[in-house]
């Protein structure tokens, strides 16, 4: 079962283990986050600022969870005026079952029923096509060209996320 949790100081050790584990994978089609990011103390002190930019309600980030194993990060970026930047990434074990897809349902469900958006926007290369079916699968649209680090990308909307509230599974039988 996939889960969603708040980031918190506690899942420091776990998210750092995961992000050496995928790092050559990630690096693949998103850039790589440089070597000070991976050492205890950059991440240490990487994992503080992000929980103060949550604290002050800017971005609100999560782990993803697998039966209690974590595999991915799903994070709202830029919160402001009922919209956010959607980002995540999945690591290699969990990469081609649908687990992107289904995080990023979930993650649409939470904006709108936990912090209230109505609107997202998300960014991807051109090189990473897993990403844009992730994205148009969750009725995301391309929304023009960019450059993420220097290469060629598509931004991408989603509007209406009250809606997915309506499309959610119900808990009632």
């Amino acid at each position: 079962m996939l889960t969603l949790q708040r980031l918190r100081a506690g899942h420091a050790d776990a998210l750092l283990a995961f992000e050496r584990e995928n790092r050559a994978y990630f690096a693949r089609t998103v850039p790589d986050r440089g070597d000070a990011y991976f050492t205890p103390a950059g991440f240490a002190e990487r994992h503080r600022a992000l929980l103060e930019e949550q604290h002050a309600r800017v971005c609100h980030f999560h782990v993803l969870l697998e039966d209690d194993v974590l595999i991915g990060r799903v994070n709202l970026l830029d919160v402001a005026d009922g919209s956010a930047e959607l980002g995540y990434r999945v690591g290699e074990r969990a990469a081609g079952r649908g687990v992107a897809t289904a995080a990023v349902a979930l993650m649409c469900r939470t904006a709108a029923a936990d912090y209230g958006l109505t609107s997202l926007t998300a960014r991807t290369t051109l090189d990473n096509p897993a990403s844009m079916k992730v994205l148009t699968r969750n009725g995301f649209t391309p929304a023009g060209g960019t450059i993420l680090s220097g290469r060629p990308g598509l931004r991408y909307v989603r509007g209406q996320l009250a809606s997915t509230l309506r499309e959610a599974p119900s808990n009632d039988g």
